[in-house]
């Protein structure tokens, strides 16, 4: 088993998760994080932390695309290891629905 960044982390890229996270498994995109399925060691501490509840176990019914978004992306985008800001649309965009086809971004976070 692994976790997996689902749809609610999409414009919002809150990083609390990436604090905790003890093999440093996550990775950047534009507007949401994924983590890598071959580095994640199922400890589950970045599920809690996440202030959108974006984080599941890739055992949850319905998981199945995200598990594959979060594997295929965490081989295109930077590794992100230290906390930063959110987006600033992040609050407002926290619960919005079906925000996969309407938002998301494949592009890599800009590197500073």
């Amino acid at each position: 088993m692994t976790y997996v960044v689902g749809e609610q982390c999409i414009k919002c890229k809150y990083t609390d998760c990436v604090e905790v996270c003890p093999v440093d498994c996550f990775y950047e995109g534009e507007n949401m994080l994924v983590i890598n399925p071959d580095e994640c060691i199922d400890c589950g501490v970045c599920e809690p932390e996440c202030p959108a509840e974006a984080i599941f176990p890739d055992t949850e019914d319905g998981i199945e695309k995200w598990a594959e978004l979060n594997r295929e992306y965490a081989s295109q985008w930077p590794n992100i290891t230290r906390k930063i800001d959110a987006l600033p649309e992040a609050d407002a965009m926290k619960g919005v629905a079906d925000k996969l086809d309407k938002f998301f971004s494949p592009n890599p976070a800009k590197q500073d």
